[in-house]
């Protein structure tokens, strides 16, 4: 039997997709190494990573621990007149400071209740 027309438009569709593909794979992969080459000449002009010796290192004293202290807040501080005006130096740098009294006041069992606790508050 004679091949027909439909045969042939068939094995040259499949012929043309199979070298569709291969072309399309060959871009691709030459994309990933024109990427890849890139990246190592970026990576060259970069700076040098720190030798281990240029490594952050713990102050001698050791490390730094958490400072728990009392606090109150930082009144403004007045002009001199009405009419004169605060300058930004003139202001304080938090809005608040170090409490001069640093002992921390506990509860005492009777002294208050909790809200709607039924309690007697404070006696």
């Amino acid at each position: 039997m004679g091949t027909t027309t439909s045969e042939l438009l068939a094995a040259s569709s499949d012929l043309l997709n199979v070298t569709a593909a291969f072309v399309a794979g060959l871009f691709i992969s030459g994309a990933l190494i024109w990427a890849v080459r890139f990246g190592m000449q970026v990576r060259d002009r970069e700076s040098a990573r720190p030798r281990p010796d240029e490594q952050p290192t713990l102050p001698l004293s050791g490390p730094v621990h958490e400072i728990r202290e009392m606090r109150e807040p930082d009144e403004m501080p007045h002009a001199a007149e009405e009419r004169e005006r605060l300058m930004p130096y003139e202001l304080h740098h938090s809005a608040s400071k170090r409490r001069q009294d640093q002992h921390r006041g506990r509860w005492d069992p009777g002294s208050s209740g909790s809200f709607g606790s039924g309690g007697l508050g404070h006696t």
